[in-house]
């Protein structure tokens, strides 16, 4: 009855935030439990049916009701507001996501990690912290688990023991269970701001400096390939939503993304999604397959949520063939790193193409790599930004136009600043083409 919820309310969400605490759930968690099963028993014997989950705030009343009822029948006294906290928890435990809700609600947590029914990890401000909070056992954390993918057609069991899913608020959702977890049943969510992260945004938490923000306008409206790399949780796909916003609106752009996870406004946004094989092991649609699709739609530009394997050739191909300025993300450690995981990604395509033959591909697709870190104190900086200058034998030439520079590690944060290097890109005559000027000043040496 209540596996294909919606989000909670505003109103709902933010009675969560004063959900009971893990101290809160231990001193009472004899009655807490068998009191939830006794409100969800009551609700399904005598009101299934006549709910629908389309209305939070009836449900919630009926939840009071019974909640009322159980306490009274078996004369359990709390005070009013651990009885507040415990029907907030009841609630969220029935129609929500249970011990998470307090955690999706708040704004200042990115990633919510569940190592198993008695272990959750959240990370505020780029650091990982310990919550306390647990699920009663590994059966009442597959029961959330299932509440988030069953509504998108998904299921996770034994003979499909990984999933990749989105909760209605964008979230993205992976879940491992026995017998691949180990130790139970593991969540991890990575949370998106409802309101995309602006430029000014990144300025004004350090990720880049306005001097780079005028540079990368420059660079998409002058149709630059741009490929942003980085490690995992380095902010590559916030970076990418922000410079992809640079795009003019007339463009006609399609995104391909293995969850979907870009937010574009522009009046000519075409999204795609890869599809999973079904329970039956049928119907996937890979990323490859949609870039292939994406060529047909008449895109002007071409920007993919992350590469990861063949589609990168397919990527290259676009880019190096009408689609100039299009964009994507990918996991390296460095910029040179980015270019080895590419060539080792075209292989992937089984085209058996010569390693000299890839490389001049890349060297004459890829115009810009712009390389993200997470720093020790968590916070997330660029920290180059490197032209693609060509081929040179059998090496392709790279040269940093900004770099960041580290000054000083104190008192757990990171102090140093974005820097240019003196030297200015060959794609400048892309600039003039287009009608763009860049101040000379933009690539001073600092």
């Amino acid at each position: 009855m209540f596996e294909n919820r919606p989000a909670l309310s505003k109103k709902s969400q933010s009675k969560q935030a004063e959900t009971l605490s893990p101290d809160d759930i231990e001193s009472m968690k004899v009655n807490l439990f068998h009191v939830r099963d006794e409100v969800l028993k009551r609700i399904l014997t005598e009101f299934d049916g006549e709910v629908t989950l389309d209305n939070i705030p009836r449900l919630r009343k009926m939840v009071e009701v019974f909640f009322n009822q159980v306490l009274t029948e078996e004369n359990l006294l709390y005070t009013r507001t651990n009885k507040a906290r415990m029907l907030d928890w009841v609630f969220a435990d029935i129609v929500g996501y249970g011990p998470l809700e307090p955690f999706l609600s708040d704004p200042e947590i990115t990633e919510i990690m569940v190592n198993g029914p008695s272990t959750i990890f959240v990370e505020r401000y780029g650091k990982i912290e310990y919550t306390g909070a647990t699920f009663e056992d590994d059966a009442h954390l597959r029961r959330i688990i299932d509440r988030i993918v069953s509504p998108i057609g998904r299921r996770v069991d034994e003979t499909s023991p990984m999933v990749d899913a989105r909760l209605p608020s964008g979230h993205r959702v992976n879940a491992t269970i026995p017998p691949l977890s180990l130790d139970g049943s593991l969540l991890t969510i990575r949370k998106f701001s409802a309101t995309p992260y602006t430029a000014q945004d990144l300025i004004s938490n350090g990720t880049l400096s306005a001097n780079l923000i005028a540079f990368l306008m420059a660079c998409v409206e002058a149709r630059v390939n741009i490929v942003i790399s980085g490690g995992t949780g380095s902010g590559k796909t916030t970076l990418l939503n922000v410079t992809s916003g640079f795009i003019p609106e007339a463009e006609r752009i399609v995104t391909i993304e293995d969850i979907a996870e870009l937010q574009l406004h522009g009046k000519h946004v075409l999204r795609l999604e890869k599809r999973p094989p079904n329970i039956e092991g049928k119907g996937e649609i890979t990323i490859r397959q949609l870039v292939v699709n994406a060529l047909r739609m008449r895109p002007d530009r071409i920007v993919v949520g992350e590469v990861r394997g063949g589609e990168a050739l397919d990527m290259l191909q676009a880019m190096n063939t009408g689609h100039d300025g299009s964009m994507t993300t990918l996991h390296s450690n460095s910029p040179r790193d980015s270019l080895r995981r590419i060539e080792t990604m075209v292989l992937m395509a089984g085209m058996e193409l010569p390693l000299r033959a890839i490389r001049e591909q890349v060297a004459s697709s890829i115009e810009l790599i712009i390389h993200v870190e997470r720093l020790r104190d968590g916070t997330r900086k660029v920290v180059n930004v490197t032209e693609v200058q060509g081929l040179e034998g059998d090496t392709i030439v790279l040269q940093d136009l900004f770099y960041f520079a580290q000054t000083d590690f104190k008192n757990g944060h990171v102090f140093g600043k974005l820097k240019g290097t003196g030297l200015r890109p060959r794609f400048l005559e892309k600039f003039r083409k287009s009608g763009i000027t860049v101040p000379d000043q933009t690539f001073e040496k600092d």
